[in-house]
């Protein structure tokens, strides 16, 4: 080992770029998930598991495309019943005071 380095040359940020098209972040999973795509990918005789996590999103996301207007109509559809029977019994414990 040197005494001295010399870091006149040298260059902030990542020592390798990410390719066109993918960007380096930081996610928090849980062990179990990890564990569960690492021996995926272990018993598919290797490759990377942080790409088959990214196939899994993609499917994912693929599969989950609903126009705005029909998430709009399904969250009113779900939640407003939930709402109307609060409001009915907040209604029922007013008057009863």
């Amino acid at each position: 080992m040197k005494k001295e380095y010399s870091f006149k040359e040298g260059k902030r940020g990542a020592v390798v770029q990410s390719p066109p098209g993918k960007r380096r972040i930081t996610i928090r999973l849980d062990e179990e998930v990890l564990r569960w795509f690492r021996a995926r990918v272990h018993a598919a005789g290797g490759g990377s598991y942080q790409a088959l996590i990214n196939l899994a999103l993609r499917e994912h996301v693929s599969n989950r495309k609903e126009p705005l207007e029909e998430t709009v109509r399904r969250v009113l559809r779900e939640e407003l019943p939930g709402y109307a029977i609060r409001k009915v019994r907040a209604k029922r414990a007013r008057s009863r005071r």
